[in-house]
């Protein structure tokens, strides 16, 4: 008798669970239908400017850092800038000249090996940076520290880089030459980017000092580091994996209470053997608490793993 009236229960239970994530598909369908539409009547546009103004943005940001921090000081840490930083102590040649100088060629070499569409992404971004260098050239150094200057310059520069990547941009320069020996020579993207960065920094070593060679790596290490954190933002979200005899009720409360969705995986008991339903719910770091009060609520020998999450794209997220 007992054990029917277990039957009947999961069975009650695994009915509920079907009827709540027909609702849930339903709503979600309709809402992506709508949202769908929405889209395709303004995103284009809206997206080109913003676009356009987070180049503008990024590209002023390199510029400032480029003058304050790293042209004083001779900090050359790769690509375009390092080189006109190099040619800079070399001749007195200003920089944004020697940027534009490298920039132009490029470009038009972009052009006709890459084809238009790749070439003119790049277009703006390879006018509009010397330029901004060249409008910020008479801002007055920030400090005399060099290790100060390639961790500052190096995150002014990863943050505008940051925003000109997330606007879906380029500033061009070396980027266009490793693009270049990417599809001629089969070589990786990443290694022909660091090929022309390390040719930089060792150049700046023997033509400036073998200290600033140390001090560019410090400073590229803190673009990259930068540029990725701009990519993924402050936003983490956390992912919850939720193993429990009592799905159905964990998922009403999530669906209801959190106004989250969530996703049933089938899995297996390593020890028993037995099917299990595991839920997977997506949510910000600051319904993490609340989440887990509503899963003891619930059931409290769930089984909970929770863990950070880069990035999450979709409904409720951020957009692709």
């Amino acid at each position: 008798m007992a054990d029917k009236s277990d039957r009947s229960a999961d069975q009650m239970d695994k009915e509920l669970t079907n009827q709540l994530n027909k609702e849930l598909t339903d709503h979600q369908r309709h809402e992506s239908s709508a949202k769908d539409k929405r889209q395709r009547k303004v995103n284009p546009r809206l997206e080109t400017i913003f676009s356009i103004l987070l180049l503008i943005l990024g590209s002023f940001l390199i510029a400032v850092s480029f003058n304050v921090f790293l042209v004083p000081l001779g900090i050359a840490s790769g690509g375009v800038s390092g080189i006109s930083i190099l040619v800079n102590r070399m001749t007195g040649f200003p920089p944004a000249y020697m940027q534009w100088a490298i920039n132009v060629p490029l470009f038009f070499l972009g052009l006709w090996l890459l084809g238009k569409r790749f070439a003119l992404k790049t277009a703006l971004g390879s006018f509009l940076l010397p330029l901004l260098v060249l409008l910020t050239s008479h801002f007055k150094p920030l400090t005399d520290n060099a290790m100060l200057a390639s961790i500052y310059g190096g995150i002014g520069v990863g943050a505008g880089l940051g925003l000109v990547f997330r606007g879906r941009s380029s500033t061009g320069g070396l980027d266009l030459a490793a693009q270049l020996l990417h599809r001629y020579t089969g070589l990786r993207l990443g290694l022909a980017v660091a090929c022309f960065d390390g040719v930089v920094i060792a150049a700046a070593g023997i033509i400036i000092a073998p200290e600033n060679a140390l001090y560019a790596l410090v400073g590229l290490f803190a673009t990259t580091k930068t540029i990725d954190f701009v990519q993924t933002g402050l936003a983490i979200s956390k992912v919850a994996f939720i193993i429990s005899d009592r799905p159905a009720a964990i998922t009403e409360v999530v669906l209801h209470d959190l106004d989250r969705g969530l996703t049933q995986l089938d899995g297996r008991g390593g020890y028993t053997g037995e099917a299990r339903t595991v839920l997977m719910v997506v949510v910000g770091r600051g319904e993490v608490s609340k989440l887990k009060q509503l899963v003891r609520a619930a059931d409290r020998n769930a089984f909970v793993i929770i863990s950070d999450t880069a990035e999450v794209l979709g409904e409720g997220f951020s957009l692709p």
